[in-house]
C-alpha cells in the first residue's frame, strides 16, 4: 500500500514511528447494520475494510440453503449491501476488502461479487480461500474414532456442517497475488485482520510475537462497535450517541503496536475500559489463547489512552502454532418450541408459573395418550422478576404486578411440539385473569442445532486459492503438538486491609464483560483502580463465583490472572443451558452474566468511600 491515510492531526503512539496501516471493521455478525461499512468507507480513511459474518449457527443455516440451491450458501447481503452500493468508492479510495462472507460457498460468493462489479464497470481482482469445509472427510473421521474436544462424545450420525477454523496466511497469499477483495469461508475471526498485516509488513510464520499482536488487533475489531462503547459496563456517558455509534479502526504499526479509534464525529467512545473489555471477550486462559497461526499470551497486554477516542495497545506475546485446526460441526438434536406471554395483575408471578404448569400438564396428558415420550427439557423464565439472579434477586422482585412468561420446551419428535404449539392459546385462556397477550401468535417448531467441536491435523486440510481463473495450493506450516499448562491464579493470596468495613456491589470497585464459547461462559472482571486489585484477589475467588452462579452454571469455575489489565478472567463450565446455539434460555450466550456478577456484594474498607476511591 503506497499511501498512508492516517491524519497528520491525530498523534501516533510513540512506538508507531513508521508506516501505519488503517483497518476498519464494519460488521460483527451476519445481519449487522450496513451503516457500519458505509460509515467507514465515507469517513474512515481506510487501507482495509474487514467484515465478519460467521458464527457456528450461521454455518448450519448456510449449509441448508446450499442444499436447496447449489449457487447459494454465502452471506448474500455482503453483495447487496456492500459491493453493489460501494464498489466505486472502494475502487476510488483503493480500500481492500477482506471478509468471511463466503460461508459454505466462497467460490459462489466470489462469482456473485464479480458479476456485481462487472455490472458497474468496476475492475477489482477477487480471490476466494477454499478448504475449510471438511464434510467429505466425516466418514473417515468417524471410523478413526474422533471425539468431541470437551465432552468426549463420538461424532453424531448426521452433520449439517463441519468447518475448520483456518488462519491468516492464505489471506496474505491472496493479497500478495494482487487481490482487492478476499473472500473466505470459516476462519478464525481475527484472521481477516492478521492476513492484511502479514501482507503489509512481511511478517513470517516464526515471528510469534508479531503474529500474536496482529491477532489481538483482529480480536479487538471483530465485534464491531463493541469496542467503541457498545456493551461497555459504564454505558451512561455514551447512550445519547448510540444511534450513530462509531465502528472501530485500528492504526497498526510494523512492530505490532496499534491504536484503536473510530471515525471523527461518530458516537460511542474509545477508552481504556471499552478496549480492555473487548480484549477479554470470549477468552479462556489469557496465557494460552490458541489460534491457527500462533498461540497467544495476552496476559501482559497494556492499554493506555493517547488522545480523545484513541487507545494504544501493546504487549502481546506468541508461541508456536499447534499442528491441528479446531473444527466446528453442527447437527440436529431434536426440536424446540418457545412462547412468551404477558401476565398482569395481582400475584402476576405465581399466576404466570401456574399458566406454565397448566400448559405442560395438558400437553403431557396428550403425549401419554398419543404415545409420545415426555419432554427432554423444559425451561420457565419470568422476565421482570430477576429470574436470572436466582437466589440473589432483590426483595420484592417477584412481587411485581407485570411479568412476561417465557416457556421453552425440547422434544425428539417434532409432532409432539406441534401439540405444544397448538395448546398454548386454549390452555392459557382457560386459566387466569390478566393474561394479556401471547406474542407472535402460535410459535413455530424449530430444529435444535447443536455444536460439536473437535481437532483435526492441519496436514489433512488442503487449502487452495481461487484466483486469476484457477485454483492453486497454499502451503501451511505443520505446527507443534497442542499442550496446555493452566495458569490459574492462587485462590486467596494477599492480605485484606484493616479497619471498619462496609458492603458495596462489585460494580463499585470493578467493571466486567462476559462472553461465550459453546456451553462455557467467561466473565472478565477489572479493578477500577490498581489499588483495588488485592482485595478483589481475596474476595472474588473461583469458589465464590461458582457459589454465586450455582443456579445457572453446573460445572467447574476457573479463575485466571490477567495482570496486564488488572483483571481476572473467570471461566464457567456448563453455564449456558447446554450450548449457546441450542439453549432454551433467554440469554443463551451469557451476555448478561457480567451484569449479574457486578451485583455481588463485596466488603470493602469504609475508608475507601471516605477518601473517594469508590462511591456507593
Amino acid at each position: 500500500m503506497e499511501t498512508n491515510k492516517s491524519s497528520d492531526s491525530q498523534p501516533q503512539t510513540p512506538t508507531q514511528t513508521g508506516r501505519v496501516v488503517r483497518i476498519g471493521c464494519g460488521s460483527g455478525f451476519w445481519g449487522d447494520t450496513p451503516e457500519g461499512a458505509r460509515q467507514l468507507i465515507e469517513h474512515g480513511r481506510l487501507d482495509y475494510l474487514v467484515m465478519d459474518y460467521l458464527a457456528e449457527i450461521t454455518m448450519s443455516i448456510l449449509a441448508r440453503v446450499r442444499q436447496r440451491n447449489a449457487d447459494q450458501g454465502y452471506a448474500t447481503d455482503f453483495v447487496s449491501q456492500l459491493i453493489v452500493p460501494h464498489a466505486k468508492a472502494l475502487a476510488a479510495q483503493r480500500i481492500k476488502l477482506v471478509v468471511n462472507a463466503g460461508g459454505v460457498n466462497p467460490s459462489g460468493c466470489k462469482a456473485a461479487v464479480e458479476r456485481a462489479l462487472a455490472a458497474q464497470g468496476v475492475s477489482l481482482k477477487v480471490a476466494a480461500v477454499l478448504g475449510d469445509d471438511v464434510m467429505r472427510q466425516i466418514d473417515g473421521l468417524r471410523s478413526s474414532g474422533v471425539r468431541e474436544m470437551f465432552s468426549g462424545a463420538p461424532l453424531p450420525e448426521e452433520l449439517l456442517s463441519a468447518n475448520a477454523y483456518l488462519g491468516a496466511f492464505p489471506i496474505a497469499e491472496a493479497l500478495a497475488a494482487g487481490a482487492d477483495v478476499v473472500i473466505t469461508g470459516r476462519c478464525v475471526d481475527s484472521a481477516v485482520v492478521l492476513g492484511p498485516l502479514i501482507h503489509e509488513f512481511g511478517w513470517t510464520r516464526d515471528q510469534f510475537d508479531l503474529l500474536a499482536a496482529g491477532s489481538l488487533v483482529g480480536h479487538v475489531l471483530e465485534c464491531g462497535p463493541q469496542c467503541t462503547g457498545g456493551f461497555a459496563t459504564d454505558w451512561q456517558a455514551t447512550q445519547a450517541t448510540w444511534g450513530n455509534i462509531g465502528f472501530p479502526i485500528a492504526e497498526c504499526a510494523a512492530d505490532g503496536s496499534f491504536v484503536v479509534t473510530k471515525p471523527e464525529g461518530s458516537g460511542g467512545a474509545v477508552t481504556v475500559q471499552t478496549v480492555a473489555e473487548q480484549i477479554t471477550y470470549e477468552t479462556d486462559d489469557p496465557q494460552h489463547y490458541v489460534l491457527p497461526d500462533v498461540v497467544c499470551d495476552f496476559s501482559q497486554v497494556q492499554v493506555r489512552e493517547v488522545g480523545p477516542h484513541r487507545v494504544a495497545v501493546h504487549g502481546a506475546r506468541g508461541k508456536p502454532a499447534t499442528d491441528c485446526y479446531k473444527v466446528s460441526a453442527t447437527y440436529v438434536d431434536g426440536f424446540r418450541c418457545m412462547t412468551t406471554m404477558l401476565v398482569r395483575g395481582i400475584d402476576a408471578s405465581p399466576k404466570a408459573r401456574a399458566v406454565a404448569r397448566a400448559i405442560l400438564d395438558r400437553t403431557r396428558m396428550v403425549f401419554e395418550r398419543d404415545g409420545f415420550a415426555d419432554y427432554s427439557e423444559t425451561s420457565i423464565e419470568l422476565l421482570g422478576t430477576e429470574d436470572a439472579w436466582g437466589p440473589h434477586a432483590r426483595d420484592g422482585a417477584r412481587a411485581t404486578r407485570e411479568v412476561v412468561l417465557k416457556l421453552g420446551v425440547r422434544h425428539a419428535d417434532a409432532r409432539a411440539l406441534e401439540v405444544f404449539a397448538r395448546e398454548i392459546f386454549p390452555t392459557s385462556t382457560s386459566t387466569v385473569q390478566g393474561l394479556s397477550g401471547v406474542f407472535g401468535g402460535r410459535p413455530k417448531v424449530q430444529p435444535v442445532v447443536r455444536l460439536y467441536s473437535f481437532l483435526l491435523d492441519k496436514a489433512s486440510v488442503p487449502i487452495t486459492l481461487d484466483v486469476d481463473g484457477g485454483e492453486r495450493a497454499v502451503s501451511i506450516a505443520s505446527g507443534v503438538p497442542l499442550a496446555h499448562v493452566p495458569s490459574a491464579a492462587v485462590e486467596s493470596s494477599g492480605a485484606l486491609p484493616g479497619g471498619a468495613s462496609t458492603s458495596v456491589p462489585l460494580v463499585a470497585i470493578a467493571y466486567a464483560r462476559s462472553g461465550d464459547k459453546g456451553d462455557i461462559s467467561n466473565i472478565a472482571v477489572f479493578a477500577r483502580r490498581p489499588e483495588l486489585l488485592p482485595l478483589l484477589r481475596v474476595r472474588l475467588t473461583a469458589a465464590r463465583v461458582r457459589e454465586y452462579f450455582a443456579h445457572l452454571a453446573h460445572g467447574e469455575v476457573e479463575r485466571y490472572e490477567w495482570p496486564g489489565l488488572d483483571a481476572f478472567n473467570f471461566v464457567l463450565h456448563q453455564a449456558l443451558g447446554g450450548g449457546g446455539v441450542a439453549s432454551l434460555r433467554y440469554d443463551p450466550q451469557g451476555k448478561a452474566h457480567a451484569q449479574l456478577l457486578l451485583d455481588m456484594p463485596v466488603d470493602v474498607p469504609q475508608a475507601w468511600l471516605d477518601n473517594g476511591w469508590i462511591t456507593r
